[in-house]
């Protein structure tokens, strides 16, 4: 037996607003076929007056701790990663601490945006092997729409707003055959700072800043470093990719998913994908992925599950776990 963080539920939560490309094309010089046919994007969801990073997340946490039937005073770690916090400070899972009605616990933000889940998932799952805490609220949160530049019509379509959330419980289990986390590799890369980012911070501009991308270096880059954490998460804990069963990739872009599948010889119909429906939510998208694929019973205990995404930074990583 070993002592592993199992994932006990997983929720999400979308903005009541869901913006076709059609409507996008009213307001921005663009159409539904120029972003389908270079994302596979066809709509996104919006948050509106009322909606923010904490609400979102509040609604997804929800759903996370009824579907593992776990009731909010057992948490006593909150990780959530987010690159559009309510407030510079104080960190937003406090906010969804105090929300939940959760008393005393750690609670702390994680940010590297479109990797941040996978970097709030290892956080907790060390905490929990560790002993730490016991049970934990892993959040990914964004609302990415308030630092879009909306003329900028490369970057503004591909984005949307959105939370996901997963409980996980660490537990003895089989060391062969158990549930939980197996591995997971986390990266990083400085040096591509140029190629994604905001142009803005508290310290340096003292605005928030718009999201700038060069689209095409970020491709080139996401499809060599996701094929490689992919094949370093595997390996390490002695996996064959013949043995997954469901890939679910951060969702930036159609085409570097379909181009890391090739890459890595996998199954395209073992991906989750929902880039078509979300956009990019950039930390959400992975857990708002893994729920679309749990509750409508795709993914099932016992499965082998990869996660993996890449962001601005760069940031990129992977987690192996068996569902």
């Amino acid at each position: 037996m070993t002592l592993r963080s199992v994932i006990m539920g997983t929720g999400s939560a979308l903005p009541r607003r869901c913006v076709s490309n059609d409507e996008l094309a009213q307001t921005v010089d663009t159409s539904d076929a120029w972003i389908v046919e270079r994302t596979g994007i066809r709509q996104r969801y919006i948050a509106g007056e009322g909606e923010t990073t904490t609400t979102l997340a509040v609604e997804a946490s929800r759903h996370a701790l009824e579907a593992a039937g776990v009731a909010p005073d057992e948490v006593d770690l909150i990780v959530l990663a987010t690159a559009t916090p309510d407030q510079t400070f104080p960190a937003s899972a406090t906010i969804v601490q105090a929300q939940l009605g959760i008393p005393d616990c750690v609670a702390f933000d994680v940010g590297a945006v479109c990797s941040g889940f996978l970097y709030a998932l290892t956080v907790a799952d060390n905490m929990l092997r560790g002993g730490a805490a016991r049970t934990a609220l892993v959040i990914g949160a964004e609302t990415f729409s308030r630092i879009l530049d909306w003329e900028d019509r490369a970057t503004c379509v591909l984005f949307g707003d959105g939370a996901g959330a997963v409980v996980l419980r660490a537990q003895e289990t089989d060391a062969q055959a158990g549930r939980g986390i197996l591995a997971s590799k986390l990266h990083a890369d400085g040096r591509y700072n140029a190629l994604l980012n905001v142009d803005g911070g508290p310290s340096t501009t003292g605005t928030v800043g718009k999201v700038r991308m060069k689209g095409q270096d970020v491709f080139r880059h996401a499809v060599v470093n996701l094929a490689e954490v992919l094949r370093e998460v595997l390996a390490s804990a002695g996996v064959a990719a013949g043995e997954i069963d469901w890939v679910v990739p951060h969702q930036a872009n159609a085409r570097i998913l379909d181009a890391t599948a090739r890459k890595l010889k996998l199954d395209p119909a073992k991906v989750v994908m929902t880039v078509d429906r979300h956009a990019n939510t950039s930390a959400a998208s992975v857990p708002l992925a893994l729920d679309v694929a749990v509750r409508d019973g795709r993914i099932r205990k016992g499965d082998l599950v990869v996660l993996e995404a890449m962001g601005g930074g760069f940031t990129w990583g992977a987690s192996l776990l068996r569902y």
